[in-house]
Parts: C-alpha cells; structure tokens; sequence
C-alpha cells in the first residue's frame, strides 16, 4: 500500500500543505491580501486576483464558489477573508462557506479598519491568531487513495505528446489504480480528440456530458469569432513542433493516462476522492485551469512543458515535468522531473514510476521547484457577458 504523511482536516480530507490562505472578494483587496500573507511568512499564501467589486450575477457567483473551494481545500488549515467592504461578494458568507468544513476562519473589512495601513496590522494580528490554532498539527499518515492529482500542461511541443504526457499518464494510471483520483482539465484541447476520450468513458451519461462540454466550449469560441480547429496548435506550440490541433490533443489527453473517465465536473466544482479520473470542464489558459482544479480539491498537481513554463500555485504544490532535454538544462531551476530519458529509450514506466514517487514524495512535503522560489500565480476564469448572453442567462 502507497502512502504519505499529511495533516487532517475536520472534514476528513488530508492537505499535503499546512497553509494559512489569505483570500481577497476582489481585486481592490487583493494587494492588502497580499501584503498580509507576505509579511507573515511562508505558511501564509494569498490569492490576490482581479475581480472586480460588482460582477454580473452568474459571474459573482462563480468567483464565490471558487474562492471558497480554495478555502476547503485541505492544504489549507485555515483562512483570512480581506474585503474592502463595498463588494457584491460578501466576506461573512463566503467565511461561512469555507467554515462548514470545520476550519477556523476569520474575516477583514479594510473600510473599517482605517484603510490599508490600519488592514496590515489587523491582518497581521489576525494571522496570528490563525497560526496558533493550526501551526503545531503533526503530519499523519495516510493512502494515496486519498490524493486527488491534477494534471495540467503549458507551453507545449513535439516531446510533450511523445515522452512527458505519456509518462505522466503512467503515474497517473499508478494513482488510480492504488485508489486515488486524477483530474484533466483544459475543455478547448479535446478538440479533435473527443472521441477518443469519450471512448474511455465509463458510462452513457459522462459520455454524454464530456461531448456536450467540449462542444459547447467550441461553440463559444465561435461566438467570440475565434476559430479553435484553425487557431490550434498556437504559434508556439507549431515553433515547438506540433503541427495540427488533432496531434496537440491527442498528447494532451495522454497525460490522464488510460483509465476510465468516470466523472466530468464544471469549473472549481468538487472533484470525487477516490473517484478515478475525472474532466473537469475548463479554458485552456493554464493558470485558471490549474485554480479551478485547486478549487476543486486538488492536493498536488503535474504540470508538463516542452518549451518552459515557470508558473505554479499558492495553495497546491506544482510538480514540473518536461520531456525536451533543452529545456530540462535551460529551465534547470524550475524543472522537478525529466522526462526526456523516454526519448533516449529508457522505458516508459520506468520514467512514468518515477513522476509517481515523487508525487508522493510532494505529498509527504517534499517542496516542489515552483514552492522553492514561491512561484505563486492565481487567476479565475471569468464568465464572459457573450458567454452569459449565449446560455440564455442575461
């Protein structure tokens, strides 16, 4: 039996970080937020992002929903809501929200503290506060039937579809056959390769949802007049050698790896525990794409790059993969693994074997490359007014 050693929440669920998250309603918070949590110290994280104060309402609630789901995720033990006081998106609630799952959260109200700087040192006190309730939880150990795993890829190329995301796909296959889950994102790159993953559907019903998702995100794009089948592959990734949408989502769905897609989940929405793989409906952007699977329970996440990507998460620990042996040398201080050892002939699962140890290594604490320099990027997948007016919402 795999395991790890995490710290358990009152809700059941294990984090594989202990943190503190400091989570602004909006984006004229969001500097307080931040300052909070960086003058506190390494176990305090902020989310500073860039909602505004009033939003539509389908799009307030999504920035609701997905703040709290950051605030349940069990790497966080406890959290600080900052509101300037003015936003649509009200503190008490969402605290409430995230305290149900029987953490100790707190609230600030920046106008009625005296402003920014009599913010600083409320927050300050307050996190504190915080630290003393959680900061002495020991690790324990638990199954890596536990883990929920995210995995995510940016800035793609011809070695990511034929050495990084099959190896990943590998390790994930380990995790899913151990009890775990793994979570796919990213709707807009199963273009062209929809049926290969509707295929892998364990049921009518998902298959169902899966095709009416990725359909829906291609009609979207075509109501904001963007051509998905004739926009991808992106400049970029036809620099690093892909040449048609088809063969960037073929590589792309490889780092799920072949078990059976059991659940297709909404942006932010609850990823099952120990529930297989799961599709959680996303943009490509990456960074929102890895938030929402944050939001949805994600403890650890795999993030693959040909070409380089330095990005990572302030709650969940990123594991960066790359199977281009340039970019494995040139990004050296931001890489965790190299796959590029597949391309040079060294088995699959031998290198699939070692993403999963040190999956599981992360969960244990190891910090990542991305933790190390505090490589921290959040960002929330707004609901377009188009996007809004297109469901008939509006």
């Amino acid at each position: 039996m795999d395991t790890f050693e995490g710290y358990r929440r009152p809700d059941g669920r294990i984090g594989v970080r202990n943190h503190v998250a400091v989570l602004p309603t909006s984006v004229a918070a969001s500097p307080v937020a931040d300052r909070i949590a960086g003058d506190a110290g390494r176990w305090a994280r902020a989310t500073p992002h860039q909602m505004g104060t009033s939003q539509p309402e389908e799009g307030r609630e999504r920035t609701r929903s997905v703040l709290a789901g950051i605030g349940r995720n069990p790497n966080v033990g406890a959290a600080l809501v900052v509101e300037l006081g003015t936003e649509d998106i009200d503190a008490d609630d969402l605290a409430d929200d995230i305290a149900a799952s029987g953490k100790p959260v707190e609230t600030l109200t920046v106008r009625e503290v005296g402003g920014t700087a009599g913010a600083l040192d409320a927050g300050a006190d307050i996190l504190v506060d915080l630290w003393d309730e959680i900061g002495d939880q020991r690790r324990e150990e638990a199954d890596a039937s536990e883990l929920v795993f995210a995995v995510e890829c940016g800035g793609s190329d011809a070695t990511s579809g034929i050495a990084a995301n099959p190896a990943l796909g590998d390790a994930s296959d380990r995790l899913v056959d151990a009890g775990g889950a793994v979570c796919i994102s990213e709707t807009p790159e199963f273009i062209g390769a929809e049926h290969v993953a509707a295929e892998r559907c364990a049921d009518e019903e998902t298959r169902e949802k899966l095709l009416d998702r990725v359909e829906r995100r291609e009609r979207l794009a075509d109501l904001m007049g963007v051509d998905m089948r004739g926009a991808q592959p992106s400049p970029g990734n036809q620099e690093g050698g892909l040449t048609t949408i088809e063969e960037k989502s073929l590589g792309a769905l490889a780092k799920c790896g072949t078990r059976d897609i059991r659940h297709v989940v909404d942006y932010g929405e609850a990823i099952p525990v120990g529930g297989g793989v799961t599709v959680m409906d996303s943009p490509g952007y990456d960074v929102e794409s890895v938030v929402g699977k944050v939001a949805g329970g994600a403890q650890v996440v795999a993030f693959t790059t040909g070409r380089g990507s330095t990005t990572g998460n302030p709650i969940a620990p990123v594991i960066k993969v790359t199977g281009n042996h340039r970019t494995a040398e040139r990004l050296a201080s931001n890489m965790d693994v190299d796959a590029s050892a597949v391309i040079d002939g060294e088995p699959l699962g031998e290198v699939g074997e070692r993403i999963y140890r040190t999956l599981l290594s992360v969960a244990d604490g190891a910090e990542t490359a991305a933790e190390a320099r505090r490589l921290e990027e959040f960002a929330i997948n707004e609901r377009q007014p188009r996007e809004l007016a297109a469901e008939g919402q509006r």
